[in-house]
Parts: C-alpha cells; structure tokens; sequence
C-alpha cells in the first residue's frame, strides 16, 4: 500500500511482483535471506510501475526545507492505517523518496540509482516528505483539540 494510491494497485502490483518472483526463482542464489531478495523484486516492481505511470515525481532539485524538531504526542495515538494514509497523501515523488529511505532503509545513493535522480534530490525530496507529514500531523493535532 506504501508504494500504492489505491488498494486494486496494491493488489495489482503484489501480484506483478509475484509473478516476477516465481517467474524467476531459479535466479535465486541462497546467498542471503529468501525474503530480502523477494522483497527487493516487490519494491522494483513498484517503481517500475510509478516511472511507468510516467508521475514523474514532483523532483525538484530545489531548496532545502528546514525540519521541525517538534515530534507532537498525537503520533503515539495514530494508528497504522492513519499512518499509511498520511504517506499515502504525499506527493507521487515525496512518498517514493520517503518509502525507500525510511522504511526500506535505502540510502540516497541507492534511491538516486533505482530512482535515476541526483543524491541531492532524493535528499531534498525526504526533508520537504518530512515536513509535509510533520504539517499533516500538526494539523490533526489541532483539529483533535
């Protein structure tokens, strides 16, 4: 769902990245974990499929936002499906950006190769994410008050 804007996608791109998987189980080599390199595949079928949706990303080399340090309480009471929902509400560019590096553990190199953008893209795409979800949870926040 991180890497999706609807439901019938996220399905749609499971079943993609299964198909890849099975399609290609023989590449699999045993030299790491079964469930890494499956994850792997899911995670460039999703980005196929955004550069292949042609989004093509709100990648702007621009300024650089300056993070809030502020991490307000109300996180601790979201739920998961409010979380997702918050990603899910970023930018097309923002929420690849922030699925790699924050949840996947990518880094900007990394995401720069898979993505084909500059590092210093990737890095500004995550700190503008960054402070659209601070902005979003802010805002619950007082709509919660």
């Amino acid at each position: 769902m991180r890497y999706s804007r609807h439901r019938m996608e996220a399905e749609d791109l499971l079943q993609d990245g299964f198909i890849k998987v099975f399609t290609h189980l023989d590449q699999y080599k045993s030299d790491g974990p079964f469930e890494q390199w499956v994850r792997r595949i899911m995670i460039n079928t999703a980005i196929k499929n955004s550069q292949r949706k042609s989004f093509q990303n709100e990648f702007a080399a621009g300024e650089e936002l300056p993070e809030s340090q502020e991490l307000p309480e109300i996180i601790d009471r979201m739920s998961e499906t409010e979380l997702l929902q918050l990603i899910n509400d970023l930018p097309e560019g923002y929420r690849m950006v922030f699925n790699l590096y924050a949840i996947e553990g990518f880094s900007h190199r990394e995401i720069s190769e898979v993505l084909k953008i500059e590092e210093s893209t990737s890095r500004s795409q995550l700190v503008k994410a960054r402070k659209v979800l601070q902005e979003k949870v802010i805002g619950q926040q007082k709509t919660i008050l």
